[in-house]
């Protein structure tokens, strides 16, 4: 089928690509709307894993990034190459998702050119506009040019009303990070299962809050951990950011249970959730995996946008203090009953068909 809608879907960041792919691709089977797939590369190497793991196509890739590119030069580079790419292709509508520098600047763009914004995963807060900095603040203004509101829980969907977004603009999908999950678990198969005596934690920390001494406190949480627990064996995928390496290395390199790798690709890291027995982030998206996974998450944050997964009992907030992590996960190693807890909490993101609902409602409105 030809149509002359054409929706133009922006990334510019790994966890954008794998929260984005299930919308491109549900978007291509529909076929009611042309799909094009621009790319700020805001990140390059970890948003190629993506781009290939899924089979994006990709249209344009403005190519932005450079060495420890900061927030102003990624913001310009972003702004004016999408300005330039929605002049040239004139979409009918542009889908940003989230809350990166990419996500803020793709729906502003469009805004400029009065071309329709659709935001996947809005209405996610803290209300703390530095936690997590910068992105609580881009995804708030990212609301402020929204047409089409896809928030992925009733909680999000309440935090737009409060910000007097009508309720005809907002709809509750589910995430789509489920949705990524379902479809590489089904592909990964039986090498999903967890092998193995031992008990694996894995690891990431990227955010900027955390660079500097709370990166060195989550270390030495971990060094505590594989003290005590002489079973434990510790996965980190480091994420590319130098100063996240430079303190990560020179803490952790060397230690004969601690694995320290470069970044997973998707599918990769899905199998390596699937096997851990409990999972440390600062990651968004992974509190949105885990608890799909049956996996107990400690979050190394002091706020989270996503409250639905600790009001689930499926994930902890515990900061970034070595005592408080080291003391939380000896529990969840050390108590049966509290792990399972956690692991049988229900997952509170959705049932992984979060994009076929959000094409549903573009098909239609765009008609």
């Amino acid at each position: 089928m030809t149509s002359d809608k054409t929706l133009m879907i922006v990334m510019g960041t790994r966890p954008e690509a794998i929260k984005l792919a299930p919308v491109a691709l549900a978007a291509q089977r529909d076929g009611r709307m042309r799909v094009v797939v621009v790319r700020t590369s805001q990140h390059r190497q970890m948003l190629d894993q993506m781009v290939e793991a899924f089979g994006l196509p990709i249209a344009v890739d403005l190519d932005i990034m450079r060495h420890d590119q900061s927030l102003t030069q990624v913001t310009t580079a972003a702004l004016e190459g999408l300005d330039r790419t929605i002049a040239a292709l004139r979409p009918t509508a542009v889908v940003v998702q989230g809350d990166t520098t990419t996500t803020f600047c793709g729906a502003l763009a469009a805004f400029h050119h009065r071309v329709p914004v659709a935001h996947v995963e809005a209405g996610l807060r803290t209300h703390d506009r530095f936690q997590p900095f910068p992105e609580e603040v881009n995804r708030r203004l990212t609301a402020q040019v929204t047409d089409f509101h896809f928030a992925p829980t009733e909680g999000a969907e309440a935090n737009l009303r409060r910000e007097g977004v009508p309720d005809a603009r907002i709809w509750v999908t589910g995430n789509t990070a489920i949705d990524a999950l379902r479809i590489t678990l089904e592909r990964a198969g039986e090498r999903a299962a967890a092998t193995g005596p031992e008990r694996r934690i894995l690891v990431t920390a990227h955010r900027r809050e955390n660079h500097g001494e709370p990166m060195a406190e989550i270390c030495r949480a971990l060094v505590r951990l594989c003290e005590r627990f002489e079973d434990v064996r510790v996965r980190f995928p480091v994420h590319l950011s130098p100063r996240v390496r430079a303190t990560v290395f020179e803490r952790l390199q060397g230690h004969p249970r601690i694995a320290l790798e470069e970044p997973l690709g998707y599918e990769a890291f899905v199998l390596a959730m699937s096997q851990a027995h409990l999972i440390l982030s600062d990651s968004g998206g992974v509190q949105e995996e885990a608890p799909a996974l049956g996996k107990p998450v400690l979050v190394l944050r002091e706020t989270t946008e996503r409250p639905e997964a600790c009001e689930a009992g499926c994930a902890m907030l515990v900061g970034t203090n070595a005592d408080r992590i080291f003391d939380e996960a000896s529990r969840l190693l050390s108590d049966e009953a509290w792990y399972g807890q956690m692991a049988r909490a229900k997952n509170p993101f959705g049932d992984g068909h979060a994009a076929e609902r959000i094409v549903s409602v573009l098909a239609d409105a765009l008609a």
